[in-house]
């Protein structure tokens, strides 16, 4: 037995010893390298699924995201020092009760996909009951609760989408008082009280349980993480600052912005989206650190410069920053224009 063995495998060796290694591992061998394959691989169109079928299951589930436009830094190009994630986030705190007229919401200084099984975890956790979730839309929507003390039972919804700045998360909370001949969310709260009430409970919640979050890669990927504000330039060459809130929001978040960015607000034109405003410079304490790559270790020539910070209403719920200087300044170029409207943008929530 063994030595036929042998006998069929010597022309078999003598075959790989003719034809070398090639027809083992070679690009047409038996165990080619299969590795650069899917360079080849083609685009299919999506299938087509009648009407009357269900075509959840073929939403794609690695969604490549589009291309954020940026600008280029004018001059010779110099690596940057990288601009911080969130530079308005007040330090370590994590979750912030946000109020602008009679809105509040929380910010939260994590990502929708790992806020909504927290809220999840805190409804749980409260003795709720979940009527609807839909974790792609970022809603969640309670039961018909009775609350001690109130005639008419309460239900409430949880709305969670992506904050301004890349990797934050908004979570509102609308309520809605029992009524007979209504089952429509209203647009604003039956009981602002109430609603004020669980928002702080359910911003309480999360704060306290920010340092263990899952994440849930349904609601990450139906909640967009993006961030909604970008640096971007005009086919006429202005830069601006494309921000993708309502007007009176971000006129009010502008104003923020601009304090935190030491920037100090002289006066102000509503009607003409306007800010008066005052370059200081950074902090005394601050020298040697973000500033550095905008001027260089030489000072900040533009520390008392004043400058016109205007916000446009490009369509409904987008809106452009642009900054100019109130007088003319020479010394005033593309690079340091790009440089103050990058830190502005940090600081916008």
């Amino acid at each position: 037995m063994t030595a036929r063995v042998l006998r069929l495998a010597m022309p078999f060796a003598a075959l790989l010893l003719a034809g070398g290694c090639g027809m083992i591992f070679g690009d047409d061998g038996v165990f080619r390298d299969r590795s650069e394959d899917y360079k080849q691989a083609p685009e299919l169109p999506v299938l087509d699924v009648p009407e009357d079928k269900d075509s959840a299951a073929l939403q794609e589930i690695y969604v490549v995201p589009p291309v954020e436009e940026g600008v280029v830094l004018q001059g010779e190009f110099e690596v940057p020092r990288p601009t911080p994630l969130v530079a308005g986030a007040g330090g370590a705190d994590t979750v912030r009760i946000q109020r602008l007229g009679d809105e509040s919401w929380a910010l939260v200084e994590l990502a929708p996909g790992q806020v909504w099984p927290q809220v999840r975890n805190f409804i749980a956790a409260a003795g709720m009951q979940v009527a609807r979730a839909d974790a792609r839309a970022g809603i969640i929507e309670t039961a018909w609760l009775a609350i001690e003390d109130k005639p008419l039972a309460s239900r409430f919804r949880f709305r969670m989408e992506q904050g301004v700045q890349r990797g934050t998360s908004e979570l509102h909370v609308l309520q809605m008082n029992q009524a007979v001949n209504s089952d429509e969310w209203p647009e604003r709260s039956d009981d602002s009280q109430q609603a004020q009430e669980m928002l702080r409970a359910v911003a309480q919640y999360l704060a306290d349980s920010a340092d263990s979050t899952p994440v849930s890669m349904v609601a990450e990927q139906g909640i967009r993480s993006g961030g909604k504000i970008s640096l971007r330039e005009s086919p006429e060459g202005n830069t601006y600052i494309r921000l993708e809130l309502p007007y009176y929001r971000a006129w009010a978040s502008l104003a923020r912005a601009l304090q935190e960015s030491t920037f100090e607000i002289t006066d102000r034109n509503r009607s003409a989206g306007i800010y008066y405003a005052r370059f200081n410079g950074p902090e005394e304490e601050d020298g040697g650190g973000w500033f550095d790559w905008l001027w260089g270790e030489d000072g900040h020539p533009l520390a008392g410069q004043m400058f016109l910070v205007s916000i446009t209403e490009l369509e409904k719920g987008v809106v452009s920053i642009e900054l100019q200087p109130q007088d003319d300044t020479p010394d005033f170029d593309k690079r340091q224009e790009q440089g103050l409207l990058e830190l502005i943008k940090g600081n916008i929530d």
